[in-house]
């Protein structure tokens, strides 16, 4: 705040995502329930959305409004894509409008409805405060589940710093609910119970070595801001070692502003080429080794150098946030003057101006990247030094995503941390942690009940109401003292299923006698004061004969199915093999690990990974009648979709097994800012092995002459039969180096202790 700001300040808070009802409640108390209420939105039809309903409309098959909405490029953050831009911008999208008359009908059209409203939610962060009853100042209205009063006009009518002039004046406040903070937490309850350590985050050291450490190695999943492929890259490259590089990372990790990563890291790794555009700015550039790097930036560059008041200068910052062509050109003409006057040139005040302008809807100001920034290092500092008790609590935050659970699991296991199955008398809600003799630590995680597909909350609540008189010493015991309204059939099925009761039996026979014991076993009832039916002494002949009925001549079900049976209902296999040990005979193969691929720098290379598939879904194309599948299949870093279309898919139909281990080489596509694959061809780890002719090593772009020599000389030490080639993957090109030992090509045998020794010299 400043006594010449114009405007009032944007209110970002950001909140426990487990605690934000709590905060939105607290305000209704205190302001009064009737002034108080979160804000209605309008999801607008942007290019893409409005391309493919309006070919449905018109009776087109999906494929049409799909390919055209397809070769719309994607928008940027705060600027979305529009047909009309997209007409002048891609060549591609521009010939099919001028060649194919049901393209260009559909075109047309879906110009007349994008941007309209599409349909009403609830702002996913916004909320007003009135001085007076809501309805004074707008019509209110229930959300569209009917639970709360929201507003009905959105945030551009009510919000002065949306619609300045034009709101009615209501302040929006962004209560933001943050997933990380829960995790943080829950992290620290954990670390409170498990070890009787207090954390206070206020006061932990924040130049922890092993926290750096972790975050320089690429050791990112699950620390807020850092994750994800192409951070994770330039954290690699990066090596930290201060919080304000991580800031400035948060800062700058954006469409536009990212251009300057690469130079960030250089004067970082080599301060001699730390330089100032001008000498004036070294008072307020010098930890960020003399980049703009923040809006702060900006608007000071704006006051020191050009000699804009305070107010000019915030004026200066909406005007580059908002990138109006007319207002940016009369504040770079008022800029260049202002920089003139003040001694500098008018070729370099232009120069200037011009590093300002990526700024445009993306600058973080130095107060949000230094609160991520914290946050980012709070999460990393719990992973480096409580593993344990840190991925529990992921674990538990992520209960209701299977695909995200699998994920941090992987990760488990690469950090040592064992995963234990489900267990009826140890498994709480969420993940916890139990002693456990085989882990290095002495500790594990215990796999939570919360994330078991069919056990919702009343039958965990159920479960631990009755542990409280202590463990359940069998099958029969267990059924006798739980709710049986609330662990029903359904729910023992399941629980059984995940192996949650193996300690009572076979999972096959508690499946099979699993209703004879039922109709056996008495079961206290639910209501208080009810007596059972039979007196004490039967209660007890019936839970000590019981465990005869447990059927003996029943086989286990085989390994496959009792994974079957674990994906069914945890949406993976927590007793499979870890993934990365399914796809090794393949993994020398592949170009890139899925978490690498990223939809934009990645977007039409042709790439190769070693997977698994998970899913397959068979659609009929309406214009052929012929079959193809998207697919959803996995490696140990991250999971993909791929399109196999009607030839491929019917070449390969026997392939598209679940579990299989096969290798995928593709075209990278994106859909909704994800990357997908346009599958091209498929091996087996069969054919693979038939035809082990290649390796190729995927070579990071930090990785200098003295890692490849190290290399080189690891390769010609592991002499074999199979080529090498090295791939050098930047952001605009890609070149495939065949490597050669004295004119002829170098051969290795390929090893997963070699794989290990590649990896180590490449992720130093």
């Amino acid at each position: 705040m400043t006594p010449w700001r114009p405007s009032p300040p944007d209110i970002d808070l950001d909140i426990a995502d487990d605690r934000r009802e709590e905060v939105i409640n607290y305000m209704g108390e205190k302001y009064g329930h009737d002034k108080v209420a979160q804000i209605c939105t309008f999801g607008r039809m942007l290019a893409r959305a409005a391309v493919r309903d309006i070919a449905r409309v018109l009776g087109y098959p999906y494929s049409t409004g799909d390919r055209i909405a397809k070769l719309i490029p994607l928008g940027s953050q705060g600027f979305p894509m529009n047909i009309e831009k997209a007409l002048a911008v891609s060549p591609d999208l521009k010939r099919l409008y001028d060649a194919d008359n049901d393209a260009k009908k559909v075109i047309e059209l879906a110009k007349e409805v994008e941007g309209s409203a599409r349909h009403i939610s609830v702002h996913a962060a916004g909320l007003v405060i009135a001085p007076s009853e809501i309805t004074e100042f707008t019509p209110v209205q229930l959300d569209p589940e009917g639970k709360k009063i929201i507003t009905q006009y959105d945030m551009d009518a009510l919000d002065p710093n949306v619609s300045p002039g034009e709101a009615i004046g209501l302040l929006k406040f962004d209560l933001l609910g943050l997933r990380n903070l829960s995790i943080l937490g829950a992290s620290i309850a954990i670390v409170k119970e498990a070890r009787d350590v207090d954390i206070d985050l206020q006061k932990i050291p924040t130049t922890d070595a092993k926290t750096f450490e972790m975050l320089s190695r690429g050791d990112t999943m699950g620390v807020f801001q850092l994750s994800g492929s192409g951070m994770t890259r330039y954290l690699k490259e990066l090596k930290p070692t201060r919080v304000e590089d991580l800031m400035a990372m948060v800062a700058l990790y954006r469409p536009g502003p990212m251009a300057q990563i690469p130079e960030y890291i250089e004067r970082k790794n080599s301060p001699k080429k730390i330089s100032y555009f001008d000498p004036r700015m070294k008072d307020y550039l010098e930890k960020s080794y003399g980049l703009l790097v923040y809006q702060d930036d900006v608007f000071t560059t704006a006051i020191n150098i050009a000699g804009y008041s305070w107010e000019e200068a915030d004026k200066f910052r909406k005007a580059v946030g908002k990138k109006i062509p007319a207002e940016m050109e009369r504040q770079k003409q008022k800029f260049i003057e202002g920089a003139m006057k003040n001694g500098m040139a008018g070729e370099k005040a232009e120069e200037l101006f011009k590093l300002i302008e990526p700024f445009s809807g993306y600058g973080f100001n130095k107060a949000h990247a230094a609160s991520y920034g914290m946050v980012a290092y709070q999460t990393a500092y719990l992973k480096a030094n409580y593993p344990v008790e840190f991925m529990a609590a992921l674990l538990t935050a992520e209960s209701n995503d299977p695909e995200k659970i699998s994920a941090a699991i992987n990760e488990c296991r690469r950090m040592g941390v064992k995963v234990l199955p489900p267990d009826i008398n140890e498994s709480d809600v969420g993940f916890n942690i139990v002693a456990d003799k085989d882990s290095k630590s002495g500790r594990a995680i215990r796999f939570g009940l919360s994330a078991i597909k069919n056990v919702g909350k009343a039958a965990i609540e159920a479960i631990l109401e009755a542990r409280k008189d202590g463990h359940f010493s069998s099958f029969a015991e267990f059924l006798s003292r739980a709710d049986a309204r609330r662990v029903n059939k359904k729910v023992l099925e399941s629980l059984i299923k995940v192996g949650a009761l193996s300690s009572f039996g076979g999972r096959a026979a508690l499946l099979y006698s699993i209703d004879e014991i039922r109709s056996r076993v008495v079961r206290p009832k639910s209501s208080a004061g009810q007596q059972d039916l039979f007196g004490e002494s039967d209660t007890v002949k019936s839970k000590e004969s019981v465990s005869s009925l447990i059927r003996t001549d029943v086989s286990e079900f085989s390994q496959d199915e009792l994974q079957s049976l674990e994906r069914q209902l945890l949406g993976f296999s927590l007793s499979a093999k870890p993934l990365g040990e399914l796809i090794s005979p393949l993994s020398h193969e592949a170009t890139h690990k899925i978490f690498e691929i990223s939809p934009h720098e990645n977007l039409g290379e042709n790439v190769r990974i070693a997977c698994v598939v998970t899913q397959v879904r068979i659609v009929v194309t309406k214009t052929s009648g012929a079959e193809m599948a998207f697919v959803r299949v996995e490696d140990d870093t991250g999971s993909l979709e791929l399109v196999v279309f009607p030839r491929i898919f019917n070449e390969t139909r026997s392939y598209w097994v679940d579990f299989k281990p096969l290798l995928i080489s593709g075209r990278v596509d994106s859909r909704e800012e994800s990357p997908t694959l346009i599958v091209e061809a498929i091996k087996t780890q069969e054919e693979v092995g038939e035809n082990k002719k290649d390796v190729y090593i995927r070579i990071p772009t930090r990785v200098g002459p003295r890692e490849l020599t190290k290399l080189k000389s690891l390769l010609l030490a592991n002499p074999g039969e199979m080529s090498v080639t090295l791939v050098f993957a930047g952001k605009s090109r890609k070149v495939n180096l065949p490597l050669k030992n004295n004119g002829l090509p170098l051969k290795i045998a390929w090893t997963e202790e070699l794989a290990r020794s590649i990896a180590d010299i490449l992720e130093a």
